[in-house]
């Protein structure tokens, strides 16, 4: 398995990013939810309305994130990338969303109305295999 289908694995086994923001040099991380599109090139995730992380990303849509590995140390890191609220709404991504994460359903049902849709794009991921191998990926 090359690179690229090893990241494509990842974020397709891998359901959590530590999603990293700075406004005025100081730094926030925080755990999400997500699903990689790869027909759109880019990753998704929500928040509720009025979130502190939206006032983050309207005054700095720099980020970086890694996804946050389940059983083995498999991950992928992303240090340049920008966030901006997608034209789509969860409802509109919701088979994905289910698809990804079974449960992510009743979240859905009962704060659909609340949640906001965020994409991150980015054109190159590190992709790390362990403690052996780390290699920069384009896309």
């Amino acid at each position: 398995m090359n690179t690229t289908e090893v990241f494509k694995k990842i974020m397709k086994e891998q359901t959590e990013i530590a999603l990293a923001t700075s406004v005025k040099e100081i730094p926030n991380v925080r755990i999400v939810n997500f699903f990689y599109d790869e027909t759109k090139k880019c990753l998704f995730f929500s928040t509720f309305k009025g979130n502190e992380k939206i006032t983050e990303f309207q005054k700095n849509p720099n980020v970086a994130f890694t996804t946050i590995p389940t059983e083995q140390t498999n991950h992928v890191r992303v240090h340049e990338a920008k966030v901006k609220k997608s034209e789509l709404t969860v409802y509109d991504v919701a088979e994905q969303w289910i698809q990804k994460i079974p449960s992510y359903v009743e979240n859905i049902k009962q704060a659909g109305a609340m949640l906001e849709l965020y994409e991150i794009h980015f054109t190159k991921a590190i992709v790390i295999l362990g403690m052996a191998s780390r290699e920069t990926i384009l896309l």
